[in-house]
């Protein structure tokens, strides 16, 4: 499975980049909104993971292009942002699932599974 992994936190990145290599995703990253949002008009992925706040816009924008230019991809929001309200907009978009942070890698695996 292709995954584009979109998270502006380093240490976080690195490590659910690391965990899912070794459960044999193939995984590409990008870590604010313009580099995520020109990889997800170039490339098609199976799943994206994507945090809502990121430097120099926002995830849910990235959102609502996947789910207009790639109706098939799956869509994880995981974000620290945990309200309802930010979950029902993340999912009205049309986000398939939303993860709230801090969250166990392999419920993450699970979830993209």
């Amino acid at each position: 499975m292709k995954v584009l992994l979109i998270e502006d936190e380093p240490e976080l990145r690195r490590s659910i980049r690391s965990y899912l290599q070794v459960e044999g995703f193939l995984l590409d990253s990008a870590n604010d909104y313009p580099t995520a949002f020109e990889k997800a008009q170039i490339y098609t992925y199976d799943a994206v993971l994507v945090d809502i706040t990121l430097p120099k816009g926002s995830g849910l924008d990235i959102v609502r292009v996947l789910r207009k230019n790639n109706p098939d991809t799956g869509i994880i929001i995981i974000s620290a942002k945990g309200s309802l309200d930010d979950k029902i907009l993340g999912l009205d978009l049309g986000a398939d699932d939303y993860l709230p942070k801090p969250f166990h890698l392999p419920e993450l695996v699970a979830r993209l599974r």
